[in-house]
């Protein structure tokens, strides 16, 4: 796997087999957005298969699911590959409750999508999904 080479502490960006991830960390909210709709705007233009992996947000907002809709969006119209690895509760049911499962398809993901540990240090989650009540307003503690 090839790191692209950058300095930005909230993506990380690989590229192997004409597969390229870019790891999310940090809060998307309208001030990441504006930071990183450029560099995805150009993952987009630019990779045939994309998977964008955003288990490591601690926030996300409608902006940021925005921005998420917007690249899978563009992604499915260019008939091009797009992932989206998603096991966070919080942000599934945003996902759920936004009615945009069917754009941005979140699944699990492996365990060890950057390695065991991420070029910024931090380790990668494990464990499996978890599955959310599909009833409005119904909402299980997080553990």
């Amino acid at each position: 796997m090839q790191l692209i080479p950058r300095h930005d502490p909230y993506l990380v960006v690989r590229s192997t087999g004409g597969v390229t991830v870019a790891a999310l960390r940090g809060e998307l909210d309208l001030v990441l957005v504006r930071h990183l709709r450029p560099e995805l705007d150009a993952l987009v233009r630019e990779s045939d298969a994309l998977t964008v992996d955003i288990r490591r947000l601690t926030f996300c907002d409608a902006t940021g699911l925005g921005l998420l809709a917007h690249c899978a969006g563009r992604m499915h119209r260019r008939g091009a590959r797009w992932r989206l690895h998603c096991d966070q509760p919080w942000i599934l049911r945003l996902i759920r409750l936004t009615a945009l499962g069917d754009v941005l398809r979140p699944e699990p993901g492996p365990a060890d999508l950057l390695g065991p540990a991420d070029p910024l240090g931090q380790p990668a989650p494990s464990g499996p999904a978890v599955s959310l009540p599909a009833e409005p307003g119904v909402t299980r503690p997080v553990s």
